[in-house]
């Protein structure tokens, strides 16, 4: 049997399953981001401490852009923006405008094979950078060895405006030297020392890549939509339902840790259009990411 707490002075929610084999804690004023996570009695996403939400973006959902935009500027429809610049060492807007915003929780559901809840941000405010308007609502569904995630963007805005999405969770292996990620590939974004794309190479094509001791900011335009991490003591299968997929990979400064990201787009997107979507008013744009233990 599943429950679900709500610790409402704190605003986190616990989801569990009664025998211990599965765990989930979702921070919803940090953008509903799903900062703990066991499967089948296994560790698969972790707090991150002594690292901090605010710099590790653990989780979080990035949106209406994914990774940097270069001294967060762009143009669109012939107007130019300005976005904060929240990567002050790089002097580049990082990962979207919703990683800190408070969800509100919508719905709830506790079944006898899974668990769901339903979260919903709603953006009223005409930023400087972003002055639009949209509806996310986020549904986490859960079993014992698997989780959805489905991601659905509504404007609200009077006027189109452009769009990436992405995800941002970070991964534990007991031991990651040792682990590898699977995805096919035979292209990779050059980028330069701002992590700011610089182009696309055509590499030898990618099937199971090796992390060992690899520092890792790196991203993979993909030819299939789903990625295998394996490692010592399990073995996870991540699926996007967007066919036209990227994937970001970032070991943090912390032992056996790694951010395994699928996106939509690539850094500096709004300027490049690499991945780049447009949202009309009153459209929508869903998006489901699953992983399941295998």
């Amino acid at each position: 049997m599943y429950s679900i707490k709500h610790y409402k002075e704190k605003s986190v929610l616990e989801l569990r399953h009664f025998d211990a084999s599965f765990y989930a804690k979702i921070h919803l004023n940090e953008g509903a981001s799903l900062q703990e996570l066991t499967l089948n009695n296994k560790a698969v996403i972790v707090n991150l401490e002594p690292l901090v939400y605010a710099n590790t973006y653990a989780s979080s959902i990035l949106f209406p852009f994914a990774n940097r935009i270069k001294d967060g500027a762009y143009a669109f429809n012939k107007t130019e923006y300005l976005l904060h610049t929240n990567n002050e060492s790089e002097n580049n807007a990082l990962h979207g405008l919703v990683y800190n915003k408070p969800f509100k929780i919508v719905d709830t559901k506790v079944n006898n094979d899974s668990v769901s809840v339903k979260l919903e941000y709603k953006e009223r405010e005409l930023s400087k950078g972003f002055p639009f308007t949209y509806n996310i609502k986020l549904e986490y569904i859960f079993t014992r060895d698997s989780m959805g995630l489905k991601v659905l963007v509504k404007s609200t805005s009077s006027e189109s405006f452009p769009f990436t999405l992405g995800w941002h969770p970070y991964f534990l292996s007991k031991n990651l030297y040792d682990s590898s990620l699977e995805f096919t590939t035979n292209q990779k974004l050059m980028l330069d020392e701002r992590n700011i794309t610089t182009g696309i190479e055509t590499i030898e094509e990618i099937k199971n890549f090796k992390i060992e001791d690899k520092k890792l900011d790196d991203c993979w335009i993909l030819n299939a939509n789903t990625i295998k991490f394996n490692t010592p003591t399990y073995q996870l299968l991540l699926k996007s339902s967007e066919e036209n997929s990227f994937l970001q990979a970032y070991t943090p400064p912390k032992k056996n840790i790694i951010a395994i990201e699928p996106t939509t787009g690539v850094s500096n997107s709004f300027n490049n259009q690499i991945g780049l979507k447009v949202l009309k008013p009153n459209a929508s744009y869903n998006i489901e990411w699953c992983l399941k233990m295998i």
